[in-house]
């Protein structure tokens, strides 16, 4: 795949972004290190993205036998493609199945330069992933609040070298406020009522 992008944006805009789900299966999720804060997390993102219009795929790795999308964030409004995968990088599953000609004409939707990357295992399939697309010249965004490991070492290693590596490493408040740019409109005041409920769901999360 080859981008259009000519200079790094290092600002999220709705009109350049999509939002990747990575693995977030009912036989993985259970084993990650706080599991019920990084889905409600993952949750609150796609919310997010349905506000704002931001076009959301999820990838499966081998659902067959780790089974589909967790529940909580399956058949969500947002997503546009729920996609399955073999490889532990989504990249080559992303750039021949969600972006080409195809599904960009269906979309209405240029090939997207900017990626938010979340989901599991930080270390290997959200990894691999961001370094391929790195490697292809895309700008990739790791919500770092939704990205888990099943150990604190191996997330913390992997934050460390997608960064080094030009992964910008943000946050899901982060991303919903670039996504929004301004307050006063309509989407900011549903974006707001969002994020006053997540603080008060995160709050009666039990901790890891």
């Amino acid at each position: 795949m080859e981008s259009n992008m000519t200079t790094p944006s290092f600002l999220l805009s709705v009109e350049q972004s999509q939002l990747v789900i990575i693995d977030v299966q009912e036989r993985l999720v259970p084993v990650i290190r706080g599991w019920e804060k990084l889905t409600a997390s993952i949750r609150f993102l796609m919310d997010a993205a349905a506000i704002l219009s931001v076009p959301t795929i999820v990838t499966e790795q081998y659902p067959k036998g780790l089974g589909p999308t967790v529940e909580r964030i399956r058949n969500h409004p947002a997503t546009i493609l729920t996609l399955e995968k073999l490889r532990f990088s989504a990249a080559e599953t992303l750039t021949l199945n969600a972006w080409n000609a195809e599904q960009t004409t269906r979309m209405a939707r240029p090939i997207p330069e900017q990626i938010v990357l979340v989901g599991i295992e930080s270390h290997v399939c959200v990894q691999q992933t961001a370094l391929e697309l790195r490697d292809k010249g895309l700008n990739v965004f790791i919500a770092a609040d939704c990205i888990g490991s099943r150990h604190t070492e191996d997330h913390d290693a992997a934050l460390r070298r997608m960064a080094a590596a030009g992964v910008t490493v943000t946050t899901a408040e982060s991303i919903a406020f670039e996504w929004c740019r301004e307050a006063g409109s309509d989407r900011f005041k549903t974006l707001s009522r969002l994020i006053r409920d997540r603080d008060s769901q995160l709050a009666n999360q039990p901790g890891e």
